[in-house]
């Protein structure tokens, strides 16, 4: 095709391909015009060199054949030389459909600043510009988009800030300030200020000035982020009352019946739960997450044939398939028919639920006796899947363990660690297993070997403390380790035990009792609360030390260190 003809056909294809959003451009208003025979055509069309519609023509034809990277890169260096509004228009469209962020960002400067009286325009600029990062200018043009009366993205504008630091959230809340100040009735800016003010913390601000300013009518997404606000401010019966109320205006608001639905199953009301949930989904019978959901709240509430039901229905859709296979095998675990939930477990495929269901299948056939099928079928899972070859020698490890299979596990670990032996997880499953062994060497071994590539590891630093202050007199070296890992993770209350324990051992009896109160407080566990007792008894607490054993064994009757902690310091089992 030489240039003549292909000016001929840029008149019936500068429009746009049909992949693209068209545009009223100077040259797309001149398609409007009869076209003129080849004889007639000028050279130069409008405003627009022949170099220029040639580069377009070549654009469009390369649209319609999905060869978006040319149209993208011709549109784009169009928009830059012309500085035609419905080019760069143009170019905006592809980039933004294509996920050229850059490109995207460019063109639609180039289109608000040619275009000023087109909300559209300066509305792509401000989002493309709060994409980027750059929230003082995007709330210039947005600002515009407002002064034009047309429909603003402030509520866009806050949560792109979402990920940025409090410093700028904190810029932009004047920002929004400022406008409030002319604008103060703008359901978007109030909505918008209250989302920065709870991504910076400040529940209780944000939460007032949603109060202080109620939604108008049609107005959902106030009413939400003050759910979840009085959620978070654990008055989360106050913001089911909201939605209830709310819902008797929209009925029909799927948005709000599904944060009800939702907020419902948090304050572990499941049979409510369901029947919200079962209503959306009569309304939207095509919507497969709701189909999930649903089912997962009867599994919740123990309904296992409805579970089921509704999972058959996810596979039979061809819907989150791995998903409602792996709860089908749930299901019939519950029912006691373990081939059955072997069979509905072996049907998971690579994915996030792929390890849970070896980890049931692997359990289920040790637990059974048949921990040569469990390894079998582990080995040919790392051979078809060698991306999880390390998480299925851990689960085999585990499991095998765990089923009173430990010397098979310690063997497992070997072989693993022979064809990974730097692997983190290994060594540290390793020397947790070796601690249980009473092979204290191995334990430092695997435990050194981590800090030796990894200095921070916090877990790795506790463990190796908390051994060492249990198992031997090495505190001030016990103390050390768990000093560290406490620097790293000041919040763990796993690490606040065991600096807890160290000071025990050393015999800072008041430091001990202070961290281990701490530790139980963040975390109520039987080990905590053997060692904060018998803090407590060494300190002359004897009653105290009694009620807080009592209460930890209420919540897991059966614990070996609990039963042994009393047994030795009472010299019974009963409190």
């Amino acid at each position: 095709m030489n240039k003549s003809s292909a000016l001929f056909l840029a008149l019936v294809l500068l429009g746009g391909c049909q992949s693209m959003a068209p545009v009223d451009s100077p040259s797309a208003q001149a398609q409007k015009e009869p076209t003129p025979t080849p004889k007639e055509q000028p050279t130069v069309y409008g405003s627009f060199t022949q170099d220029t519609l040639y580069s377009l023509l070549v654009a469009e034809l390369a649209g319609q054949r999905n060869r978006f990277d040319i149209a993208l890169d011709n549109y784009v260096t169009q928009a830059v030389s012309t500085q035609d509004p419905g080019v760069s228009e143009r170019a905006f469209r592809i980039a933004e459909y294509v996920g050229a962020d850059d490109a995207a960002l460019d063109t639609a400067l180039i289109w608000a600043r040619n275009d000023p009286s087109n909300l559209e325009s300066q509305r792509a600029a401000a989002i493309q510009l709060a994409r980027a990062g750059r929230y003082d200018d995007s709330m210039r043009y947005m600002e515009r988009v407002l002064q034009g009366q047309g429909d603003t993205h402030f509520d866009f504008l806050a949560l792109a800030a979402a990920e940025t630091d409090t410093d700028t959230r904190t810029a932009l809340i004047k920002s929004f300030d400022r406008l409030l100040a002319k604008y103060p009735s703008n359901g978007q800016l109030i909505f918008g200020k209250a989302l920065l003010l709870q991504q910076n913390g400040e529940s209780e601000a944000s939460l007032k000035l949603l109060e202080d300013h109620p939604p108008k009518d049609g107005e959902i997404a106030p009413i939400l982020l003050r759910t979840r606000l009085l959620q978070s401010l654990g008055r989360g019966k106050e913001g089911l009352s909201i939605l209830e109320k709310s819902l008797k205006k929209y009925p029909e608001d799927k948005r709000l019946r599904l944060t009800y639905a939702r907020m419902l199953v948090e304050q572990n009301r499941m049979n409510d739960a369901k029947v919200q949930f079962a209503n959306l989904l009569q309304q939207y019978p095509d919507d497969d997450d709701l189909r999930l959901s649903l089912a997962l709240v009867c599994l919740e509430a123990k309904a296992w044939d409805e579970a089921a039901g509704y999972l058959e229905e996810l596979v039979a859709r061809e819907a989150h398939v791995d998903t409602a296979h792996l709860n089908l095998g749930r299901i019939f675990e519950e029912r006691d028919d373990p081939q059955s939930a072997l069979d509905e477990y072996a049907q998971v495929g690579p994915g996030q639920d792929f390890l849970p269901a070896q980890l049931r299948q692997a359990d289920i056939l040790i637990s059974n006796g048949n921990a040569a099928e469990a390894s079998r079928r582990l080995k040919e899972a790392r051979d078809n899947q060698p991306d999880y070859a390390i998480q299925l020698y851990l689960i085999e490890a585990e499991t095998l363990t765990a089923n009173d299979h430990p010397e098979r596990g310690w063997q497992v670990l070997g072989s693993a660690l022979k064809q990974y032996p730097d692997d983190l997880n290994l060594l540290y499953t390793r020397a947790m297993l070796a601690e249980k062994r009473d092979n204290l060497a191995q334990m430092e071994t695997d435990l050194r070997a981590i800090l030796k590539r990894d200095p921070e590891n916090a877990m790795a630093l506790n463990a190796l403390g908390y051994t060492l202050a249990d198992r031997t007199t090495r505190y001030a070296e016990a103390r050390e380790l768990i000093e560290k890992a406490h620097q790293i993770t000041p919040d763990d209350p796993a690490v606040l035990d065991s600096l807890g324990w160290v000071n025990f051992r050393m015999g800072n009896l008041e430091e001990a009792e202070r961290l281990l109160r701490e530790a139980l407080q963040r975390f109520p566990d039987h080990e905590v609360a053997a060692h904060l007792g018998e803090v407590l008894w060494a300190r002359g607490k004897e009653r105290e030390a009694r009620q807080v054993w009592a209460k930890a064994l209420e919540d897991q009757p059966d614990s070996p260190v609990l039963r042994s902690t009393v047994q030795r310091l009472t010299g019974s089992e009963k409190l």
